[in-house]
């Protein structure tokens, strides 16, 4: 089989650069080692920035975006129990985010993809890369029992940070950068009315939490907690007494519990590799880099790493330059890091950190108290949170 552009990973990113490329004219394979169940049975992030929510319309996948999701013009950050909400319509004139599952974009992506006849390889397995120095890659994968090999033009890594698309560049050429937080994530999600209309970020002495939702009954919220925890010893009361004991006492008073209907520890991590792109292969999304959840910029890093690639992708196959392919990796990079500085940041401010004790907490109340008082600092923190220009 030969196509232009054979893409490793069927999840949004994937998926996304697929929809894109063939509103262009552009062919392209998707490769996914997993079944379409389980990759639509992962539960992720659900806050979409502005830049998002602009490219799935322009692919043709906003609709059910625009009928189901939440549009946010703030959020609340509070912090020992004093509550301030950060505008980010008034701030950042006008721009806002979207509450829609990462699940239900790659359901729509899924849709569309099928809808045009994409082609979505599911439960391709053992895929290699190869020959990506030459004008003339391949990849080899199996499926069924069955060995095949794909012929394309260029390679895009799309396949996560445990996929083989970073693996392919060579050892001496790859240079990685990596902090890992002393602290997880415990989720759950609910079938409950959310707490708040709008996301709730809290800090308390015993941690961070936070309340999300997926719709007007569907919620999510998480807590901080140690990265040695079990989730048999956390049971649904647990959770629930844990959750209210962190919140503001007004939220903690509405809280409407119930069962669990996922329950799930996510370790936090800041990851970035450099660079982005060997001869043909190019790096999107977690094969390139990892954030912690804190700033909800997982999904949104991948849509503008998507963004670059498309863009320079479209330029080669439109008018035969190569010159923002050459650019691609130095370009995604610069706003790579300033989403990995935001997220560090937030997840700096709101987190409890056992060994800052002391001069640290104190550290966090003064950057918290000049949050609150300074117009500018929230401009800064809204201009971030709703996404920065691509």
């Amino acid at each position: 089989m030969r196509t232009q552009v054979a893409i490793i990973g069927g999840g949004p990113s994937g998926l996304l650069l697929s929809q894109i490329l063939h509103l262009k004219g552009i062919s392209s394979v998707v490769l996914e080692r997993k079944s379409r169940a389980y990759v639509l049975g992962r539960i992720r992030a659900g806050v979409l920035e502005q830049g998002l929510v602009d490219m799935l319309h322009a692919a043709d996948v906003g609709t059910r975006m625009e009928a189901e999701g939440h549009r946010h013009d703030g959020f609340d950050i509070a912090f020992q129990g004093q509550r301030h909400r950060i505008d980010l319509k008034g701030l950042t004139g006008g721009k806002s985010v979207m509450v829609y599952g990462q699940t239900e974009v790659t359901r729509d992506l899924y849709d569309a993809r099928d809808a045009m006849d994409g082609i979505v390889i599911d439960e391709a397995e053992n895929v290699s890369l190869h020959e990506l120095k030459s004008d003339q890659p391949y990849v080899t994968y199996e499926k069924g029992g069955e060995k095949f090999r794909l012929d394309c033009e260029f390679v895009a890594g799309c396949d996560g940070f445990h996929g083989v698309s970073r693996s392919s560049i060579p050892a001496d050429i790859l240079k990685e950068y990596e902090r890992v937080y002393p602290f997880g994530w415990l989720g759950v999600l609910s079938e409950t009315p959310p707490v708040s209309d709008e996301l709730i970020y809290n800090h308390s002495d015993k941690g961070f939490a936070l309340c999300s939702m997926r719709s007007d009954h569907l919620s999510r919220y998480y807590v901080q907690c140690a990265l040695d925890e079990d989730l048999k010893d956390w049971s649904d009361d647990r959770f629930w007494e844990e959750l209210r004991s962190r919140l503001p006492t007004d939220a903690a008073q509405s809280l409407i519990t119930g069962p669990s209907i996922e329950k799930s520890i996510a370790p936090l991590r800041s990851f970035v590799s450099e660079p982005l792109s060997y001869g043909r292969l190019f790096l999107a999304g977690d094969a390139a880099h990892i954030v912690p959840p804190t700033g909800a910029k997982g999904l949104n890093l991948a849509a503008s790493d998507v963004h670059y690639l498309s863009e320079a992708l479209i330029e080669y196959y439109g008018v035969g330059r190569d010159t923002k392919l050459k650019g691609y990796s130095d370009l995604a990079l610069k706003r790579i890091w300033k989403a990995m500085r935001f997220s560090w940041w937030m997840t700096s401010l709101l987190h409890k950190f056992p060994e800052n004790e002391g001069f640290g907490d104190r550290i966090q109340q003064t950057e918290i108290d000049y949050l609150f008082s300074s117009k500018a600092a929230q401009t800064a923190l809204a201009e971030n949170y709703v996404g920065l220009p691509y």
